[in-house]
């Protein structure tokens, strides 16, 4: 993991400490499926080759992520979301919040804004600020798109407006400018990262 000091969404300085790598862990689970198995940890390796999923790490569906049951891909888990959502992160870790990207973003030493969070290792980045996001793809309902061209990640929020079938959620792509904070369907399957909780 990574120290990233920077600035916080109120503009406040703040510090996170990041795994520097996307999460790899669970039983594999053809990209067709959904991620059903609430027994288990299930994980999506992209065009269903588990070489890319050492590559690049796992990706989960919204629930999967969460840890919750996988009905609340399809119905609101507001009141199952805790502060800190540990969900399939380790021990002593949580789940990535829109903020704690936004601190990446406005690292002291990124003079790139959201380049300097990208790989510079065929991601279009400078990763002035060391959080190393690569080109992992994604599983676009049910569909394997964007290798080495984009990512994308939820966050453990709920949509407020679109329905209960939608999260709160990131991307980035190799020659992307803005930082997005969008809503999109929880059956996706996205990359994690892990903070320390502190």
């Amino acid at each position: 993991y990574i120290q990233i000091d920077g600035k916080d969404t109120a503009g406040k300085a703040a510090s996170i400490k990041v795994m520097a790598e996307n999460l790899n862990i669970g039983d594999f689970v053809w990209g067709h499926k959904d991620q059903k198995d609430d027994a288990k940890i299930e994980k999506y390796c992209y065009y269903d080759d588990t070489t890319n999923c050492n590559n690049y790490g796992g990706l989960y569906q919204w629930a999967e992520m969460m840890q919750l049951p996988s009905r609340c891909n399809t119905e609101s888990c507001a009141d199952l979301i805790k502060p800190n959502h540990q969900g399939i992160c380790p021990d002593g870790w949580r789940l990535l919040t829109y903020n704690d990207y936004y601190i990446a973003v406005h690292a002291n030493n990124n003079k790139d804004g959201v380049k300097g969070t990208r790989s510079a290792y065929g991601f279009g980045g400078s990763n002035d600020s060391g959080f190393s996001l690569i080109g992992a793809g994604y599983n676009w309902n049910h569909s394997f798109t964007s290798l080495q061209d984009g990512t994308y990640w939820f966050y453990p929020v709920e949509s407020a407006v679109g329905g209960d079938q939608f999260v709160h959620a990131s991307f980035q792509y190799s020659t992307a400018k803005g930082n997005p904070d969008e809503e999109v369907y929880k059956i996706h399957g996205f990359s994690v990262r892990c903070v320390m909780v502190e």
